[in-house]
């Protein structure tokens, strides 16, 4: 009896291609000043904070992520317990689950170690802008490409302001006010990524609760606005979900 010849695997398109990254580029490329700002104000704020230049070097290659820095940077400063500088900067952070969750069915194929690399030059801007551009999971060409072209760049920009505002902080005087060019900066970065009801429910639950929380110690109430504002907002996605589905 003859055998039914095996069926061939399908072929995964390339992940590399130079015309991907360059459109990953020009894509990202309008966001870079407006990081490259944003990490000067950081660099400045931890140096104005106590830490030495080293410490604050180290602290925005290793950490990168500005509004954790921002948010534990009080805290050291107030002699906060260890657990509530972290408690504080890993649910500040936690979006990044959410964001890992997204990215990871593009690029499961790919070995630990690249995603581990690419986990951690992940910034939100870069993140949306990718899933902007590719919401599917199916496979297609230069998709990694695209997605260094994003990640990169706004890496690199983050760290020369950062860097920059950690060398010049001691001799930026305190009425240029830069935290509200902080205040700015961020406000641009996270007013595109309210794409819908469920994100500008959370974020509006978690202005009101940083206002009426303001006078908790240890700036506690930054993290019970990120709590509950991350909780309304699933909370909500996840009624929208169920309402799209009984009148789809």
């Amino acid at each position: 009896m003859n055998e039914l010849p095996a069926t061939a695997a399908p072929v995964r398109p390339d992940d590399h291609d130079a015309a991907a990254w360059r459109a990953g580029l020009k894509m990202g490329l309008p966001t870079l000043f407006g990081i490259g700002a944003w990490g000067l104000v950081v660099g400045v704020a931890m140096v104005k904070t106590g830490l030495s230049v080293p410490q604050a070097l180290a602290m925005t290659l290793l950490v990168f992520a500005g509004s954790a820095q921002l948010a534990s940077l009080p805290l050291i400063a107030a002699g906060a317990p260890i657990w509530v500088v972290f408690a504080t900067a890993l649910v500040v952070n936690l979006r990044f689950v959410i964001f890992s969750v997204l990215l990871a069915p593009h690029f499961a194929h790919l070995p630990w170690r690249k995603r581990f690399l690419l986990g951690y030059v992940s910034g939100d801007m870069s993140v949306a802008l990718f899933l902007q551009r590719y919401p599917r999971e199916d496979p297609a060409p230069g998709k990694l490409s695209y997605l260094k072209g994003l990640l990169y760049p706004n890496w690199a920009a983050w760290q020369v302001g950062s860097v920059a505002g950690v060398l010049l902080g001691t001799a930026v005087p305190a009425e240029w006010g830069l935290g509200f060019a902080g205040t700015l900066a961020i406000v641009c970065i996270t007013v595109p990524l309210i794409i819908n009801s469920a994100a500008l429910c959370g974020v509006l639950v978690a202005s009101v609760t940083a206002v009426l929380a303001y006078g908790l110690p240890y700036k506690l109430g930054l993290l019970a606005a990120v709590m509950l504002g991350m909780a309304s907002a699933m909370l909500l996605e996840e009624a929208l979900e169920k309402r799209n589905k009984r009148h789809g």
